[in-house]
């Protein structure tokens, strides 16, 4: 069963406001109560009563001698209480001095007549007992007497004056439940609207409206939650923004060779050009071309699902660092740069899959050597950072922007002007690269070169020993 909140706060307003009135009526029964422990008296004194207003019933047949003025009748009604007995002498007028408060008349349908009567409010909240005595007249109940009493008989006195102030209390309690209706309105209404804002704003991201904000005013729990809706709501239209860039880019990188591949088949099928050695050369380079786009594609989905493969085993880093940096000396030389690997550091064990960490060099020295003008050069350096081996490969001219520096290692990303399609390269690589240093442990960072070009980090933890 839903219950709102508005319910929700009233019935906690209410049940404090309960919890105080009750104990504000423990307080009082404990300020009245008799500190000397005495015997009740009430069962001898409502027993004289009983015979006196008994009488009277039978002289007159009902109860119209009772005065019609309700102050009167009470006071009549109070004067009819014989004496007892008070350490065995007569009294006249001895009697309990509170049981004036505490005792009430009915008639035989159990109608208020006289004195007072504890509501069944009080006598629930206030732990009252209430005795019960019969009139009888010739067999028939024409009427009660009606006591209320604690179970304590030092507590009549805390039990009359609540009696007395019965009727100020349910006022009170009235008063009390109206209060609590109203400020359960108040802090329902200051919470809801916030509340729905938030299933609005909820609903809406489901439905695919993801620059959907919500107000960050209030500066309470539910503001927090708003501003890490908004915080969400912006992370989810930016990841839609990637995933519409992602199947734009992606369709681009195919539509490239195969719409070369096509163009070379149609002209073979038509006979505008022969299955030379060169064309099938040209056709294989597309191929190939689409190969490696497709496999980076399957390692990045494999990695965003956590499924990278890796065998790790102790690697000495450096080592393969030189192997690669020897293997690509060609392509330094063709390229017109000047290549330059600096000293082995002290330590460089490390816990890696060998070829993935060889993937990850391969990758950076290309394109290193791709996007370098000629006449440039390519420094490759080594340093422990506390329990870090830091690999590090700088390149002279041209340089990133410093704005779309945080952005190298983005899928389908390229730096313009100078770093661009046309020197090849899907922008795929460094992506592929830094979820790779990611499952080693390590991180992948590119920061602007002294040297002019750009600096890439690959920094990987050092095998414990």
């Amino acid at each position: 069963m839903k219950v709102s909140i508005g319910k929700r706060l009233f019935f906690a307003v209410l049940l404090a406001f309960l919890v105080v009135a009750g104990i504000g009526v423990e307080l009082v029964r404990w300020k009245l109560s008799d500190r000397v422990p005495r015997p009740s008296t009430d069962v001898q004194e409502v027993s004289g009563w009983v015979e006196q207003l008994s009488a009277h019933y039978r002289k007159h047949g009902d109860w119209s001698f009772l005065p019609a003025d309700p102050e009167q009748r009470r006071r009549w009604f109070l004067d009819q209480m014989p004496g007892v007995e008070a350490n065995g002498m007569p009294a006249l007028r001895y009697r309990s001095p509170n049981l004036d408060y505490r005792i009430g008349l009915l008639d035989g349908h159990r109608r208020f007549l006289a004195g007072v009567i504890a509501s069944p409010a009080l006598v629930a909240i206030a732990s009252v007992d209430t005795v019960r005595r019969s009139i009888v007249v010739d067999g028939v109940e024409v009427g009660y007497l009606v006591v209320a009493r604690s179970q304590n008989p030092d507590d009549d006195l805390a039990i009359a004056f609540l009696l007395e102030q019965q009727k100020n209390l349910l006022l009170v309690l009235a008063v009390g439940v109206l209060l609590s209706a109203f400020a359960a309105a108040l802090l329902a209404a200051h919470f809801r609207q916030p509340i729905r804002q938030l299933a609005d704003g909820t609903r809406r991201l489901g439905q695919g409206y993801f620059d959907v904000q919500l107000p960050t005013r209030r500066s309470d729990e539910l503001g927090e939650l708003a501003t890490t809706f908004n915080r969400v709501a912006a992370r989810l239209k930016d990841t839609e923004h990637w995933r519409q860039q992602w199947v734009a880019d992606t369709s681009h990188e195919l539509r490239t060779p195969l719409s070369v591949l096509r163009a070379q088949l149609e002209a073979l099928q038509d006979g505008v050009r022969a299955a030379t050695p060169d064309t099938v050369a040209l056709m294989l380079r597309q191929v190939l071309s689409l190969t490696a786009l497709v496999d980076d594609l399957h390692e990045l989905a494999r990695a965003d699902r956590g499924q990278l493969q890796c065998d790790k085993a102790t690697v000495d880093a450096w080592q393969l660092v030189a192997e690669v940096f020897k293997s690509f000396g060609e392509k330094f030389r063709e390229a017109g740069l000047t290549p330059s690997l600096g000293a082995a550091p002290r330590q460089s064990a490390v816990l890696a899959d060998a070829t993935r960490l060889r993937q990850v060099l391969v990758n950076l020295f290309a394109n290193s050597v791709r996007y370098t003008d000629a006449g440039g050069r390519i420094d490759v350096h080594g340093d422990l950072f506390e329990r870090e081996l830091h690999i590090t490969i700088d390149d002279s001219a041209p340089a990133v922007p410093a704005a779309l520096i945080e952005r190298l290692g983005e899928r389908f990303f390229r730096a313009e002007p100078s770093r661009n399609r046309q020197l090849g390269g899907a922008g795929l690589g460094l992506a592929l690269s830094r979820q790779l240093v990611d499952a080693h442990g390590g991180r992948l960072e590119f920061a602007a070169s002294a040297l002019g070009g750009l600096r890439v980090t690959v920094a990987l933890p050092l095998e414990s020993r």
